[in-house]
């Protein structure tokens, strides 16, 4: 079991393997550095023209849309490229954020057919949202080729006891597929699958303050395709085992823009998407948030405390127990910080005469920030 796939445990609602994680939570290396911080970012262009969400992207505001990069491995572009391609757009209005994606495929698969069934463990595309950019209260959604999905919301991440709630639903969702072959025939060879989905904005918007994005406005976002080596046997598809082992290989997950680690509950590595109230085709430039390099410096003092109480049993105001002054000068900044210490939890600050903000993170991964 790989640790994106913590979310498996909602099927009993027992987090087996969240134990494992409270146990080692360094175990994830979320301070490695050898990860590179570099989220990757997209103009999302306002429309007005009515979409058909039939999942074929032949409107015109959908043929003047970019596309994004082609996904890498989630760990990273120093792991082997995928298999193969896949490439998303998205686009917005008043009611409704789109999102298509498009997967090449050489053999479709997908048997799920009830709601809320685990569709990782077939291939699936899967969209991840967080508005508010806190880490707290964001959305995912998994959509496999027979339309079929699994719609939740976590409360925190799994490694601070967030829990999913499956039973929150996105009221009004319309999602589209277009296969480019044939579905659960392993006798051919199949192109891909081109999938649209509206999501709408009265149900993103329920646990922030804020109502209809503004122009500029930004969020953080991802999107993972999970994708398994199969075998064709007996006119289906089975997933290839390891004959060491005689389990099934582990799935391919393949990104927007990488995590450094196979998680996909680490909201603050996720990309960011702009909203520009400018149609499809308008040259706008993404606006890099000048507080970026410092919440990243402030994230990074947050792993260490992470590592810090795993090896103490205990949080520090110390900042030379977590090497700080070493991470500044590795960034080239020289940040005020402070610690408050809460019995067995905390709350860090970090601000500069640069910054009009105050950043602000807690034990619990939440982060945000507030003007001085």
């Amino acid at each position: 079991m790989t640790i994106k796939r913590q979310h498996v445990k909602t099927l009993l609602y027992v987090p087996l393997f969240f134990l494992t994680v409270v146990e080692d939570l360094d175990a994830l290396q979320l301070s490695d550095d050898s990860y590179q911080y570099a989220p990757k970012t997209y103009i999302t262009h306002k429309i007005s023209d009515e979409l058909a969400i039939d999942g074929k992207l032949n409107e015109p505001v959908w043929q003047q849309t970019q596309w994004t990069e082609k996904f890498t491995d989630i760990q990273g572009d120093e792991l082997p490229t995928p298999r193969f391609e896949t490439r998303a757009k998205i686009l917005w209005d008043d009611e409704y954020l789109y999102v298509a994606a498009e997967m090449e495929e050489e053999h479709l698969w997908a048997t799920l057919e009830e709601r809320d069934a685990v569709i990782f463990m077939e291939n699936n595309f899967e969209i991840f949202i967080d508005p508010e950019g806190d880490t707290h209260n964001y959305y995912e959604l998994e959509i496999n080729a027979k339309k079929t999905f699994w719609d939740l919301m976590l409360t925190q991440p799994y490694r601070t006891n967030g829990k999913p709630i499956d039973a929150w639903d996105i009221r009004g969702l319309k999602i589209g597929v277009d296969l480019q072959g044939t579905l659960n025939d392993p006798s051919d060879t199949d192109e891909g699958w081109t999938l649209e989905v509206a999501i709408p904005f009265e149900v993103l918007n329920e646990t922030s303050e804020q109502n209809l994005p503004s122009d500029g406005s930004q969020w953080k976002l991802n999107f993972s395709r999970v994708e398994w080596k199969t075998d064709a046997v007996d006119g289906g598809y089975v997933k290839q085992k390891d004959p060491q082992t005689g389990e099934s290989f582990p799935e391919d997950n393949w990104v927007w823009s990488p995590q450094g680690v196979i998680d996909m509950h680490l909201p603050e590595r996720w990309g960011i998407i702009q909203f520009s109230t400018t149609p499809p085709g308008s040259d706008v430039s993404f606006s890099t948030p000048e507080d970026l390099l410092h919440e990243w410096v402030l994230r990074q003092l947050y792993y260490r405390q992470v590592e810090y109480h795993e090896a103490n049993g205990s949080f520090t105001d110390n900042l030379n127990d977590l090497d700080a002054q070493n991470l500044f000068d590795d960034h080239g900044i020289q940040p005020e910080v402070q610690i408050k210490l809460l019995g067995n939890s905390y709350l860090m600050s970090l601000t500069t005469d640069m910054l009009d903000n105050i950043l602000y993170i807690a034990d619990d991964s939440r982060a945000w920030k507030e003007e001085k």
